[in-house]
């Protein structure tokens, strides 16, 4: 338990030190809206309606929201490309990485967990979420979607929408989680921990950023969740691959990935699929979302050039799982950012993003000895760390970005968006640690040493990835 603290009081420190600097061309982005209208042909002039009255023009503006079919339409495609870079994206990533034993379970893992999420958000989750409530959590007036209907709207989109849309960020978080422990913990284990876990550590930190609560009222800037996704997830993995233990074998015999060529076709569908997570948080098809598409991309793509160069010099050789990972880093960290920043600071902010993580996943995991089997942490943890508090900094008109609230500096910007990150920290950490005990209590968490030896694949479910 010590060790648990101390490791999370470093991370918060890291995060109170965080410091980035950057340059970018100051931009300024004109949006004219033209409304058509057509007369009829016919109509005597006699007939016209007079000018409405110019006290009138508020009332018209507070009009009861319409649905927008160019808005749903894109909505829907940008919750279809968030269950892609699941599944299969997340998945064959991960399926990758792991020994060629333990393939399946990982699958099955990240499946399974992304299905169960589903049927849990619509009888809970998302009502927990986004409903009216307290601070930290909604109410439960929209469990089992109460109260909606197809002709439900939520903003200019139907509110069916809406939620398949939040339930795709439910439902890939924990299954980010699984990289921590992977190819050692029960699969029973894996989804008593991925429900309790959604239930009392995303659905808060979502309702405290999204929907209202503690953090939204605080000012905290989270455009597609670095917060609530990222940090989130990065934390329960650590937490995780520490109570569980390191793998047999770890440190003193070769666990390389078993297939980069799959890792690789998996960081290219969670590049593809990132596109709905990040531009479809717009949750319409206007200029903002533009402004995402290529910031997302930017950051991406300098993540991934910052990783093989930091590999080419510090190692010699660049390398596949380099690459992929830098993108991964680059993916993250541009996530709370992308809708508050500009071009040129993302892709600053994805460059160092990728030296972060890169020092996370060899110098910070040897120096602690942690068994984080799939990096999780120092990727998605460390990675949406640095986006969070780069928001602050790089939101500045000066450097490109969309500018502060009335009132709010950048030093207070910075500050807001630490306290997120220390409030996710400790919140998570804390939630983390108990659910593992319970569940350690109820199925135990771990496979035995046989077991663990053989490999899931074949102990866990009776299967095999390859017949060779």
């Amino acid at each position: 338990m010590k060790k648990i603290l101390s490791m999370l009081s470093l991370v918060a420190l890291m995060g109170l030190a965080a410091t980035p600097v950057s340059y970018a061309e100051e931009t300024v982005t004109e949006t004219i809206t033209v409304e058509e209208t057509v007369a009829p042909e016919a109509a005597p002039a006699a007939e016209a309606p007079a000018a409405a009255p110019a006290e009138e023009a508020p009332a018209a503006a507070e009009a009861a929201p319409t649905l927008d079919v160019g808005n749903t339409a894109f909505m829907i495609v940008a919750t279809v490309l968030v269950i892609l870079m699941t599944i299969p994206g997340l998945a064959l990533f991960y399926g990758g990485l792991v020994r060629q034993k333990n393939m399946l379970s990982v699958l099955m893992q990240v499946f399974v967990v992304f299905s169960m999420i589903s049927v849990l958000w619509a009888a809970y989750g998302y009502s927990m979420a986004f409903s009216e409530g307290n601070m930290i959590v909604g109410g439960l007036s929209k469990a089992f979607l109460a109260g909606i209907t197809p002709d439900s709207l939520s903003g200019s989109i139907p509110e069916y929408v809406f939620l398949t849309f939040q339930l795709t960020f439910a439902a890939i978080t924990p299954g980010l989680i699984v990289g921590g422990f992977a190819e050692r913990m029960k699969f029973s284990a894996v989804l008593l921990f991925a429900a309790l876990w959604v239930t009392f550590a995303y659905i808060p930190i979502a309702h405290m950023v999204w929907g209202g609560g503690y953090l939204a009222e605080l000012g905290a800037k989270d455009f597609a969740g670095g917060t609530v996704v990222h940090i989130n997830a990065g934390v329960a993995a650590l937490v995780g691959a520490i109570m569980l233990g390191k793998r047999i074998g770890y440190g003193k015999e070769a666990m390389p990935p078993h297939n980069l060529v799959m890792t690789m076709i998996g960081a290219s569908l969670l590049w593809v699929g990132w596109f709905g997570f990040n531009v479809g948080s717009e949750l319409a098809a206007d200029a903002t979302a533009g402004m995402v598409l290529i910031n997302t991309q930017l950051a991406t793509a300098a993540a991934v050039l910052g990783w093989i160069f930091a590999e080419w010099l510090f190692r010699g050789k660049p390398s596949m799982l380099g690459a992929a990972s830098g993108a991964v880093a680059g993916l993250v960290a541009i996530t709370p950012a992308c809708g508050f920043i500009g071009p040129m600071g993302s892709i600053i902010l994805g460059f160092t993003a990728s030296f972060i993580s890169l020092w996370g996943v060899t110098k910070l995991k040897s120096a602690l000895g942690y068994d984080d089997s799939l990096d999780v942490f120092g990727v998605h943890g460390l990675a949406g760390i640095w986006g969070a508090v780069g928001t602050g900094v790089l939101m500045a008109p000066g450097l490109g970005g969309v500018g502060y609230a009335e009132g709010v500096t950048m030093g207070g910007q910075v500050t807001t968006q630490i306290i997120a990150v220390v409030v996710t920290l400790i919140w998570t950490g804390i939630v983390s640690v108990i659910l593992y005990k319970v569940v350690d209590a109820v199925v135990g968490l771990r496979v035995s040493e046989e077991y663990e030896r053989e490999g899931l694949d074949t102990t866990e479910h009776g299967e095999r990835a390859y017949s060779l």
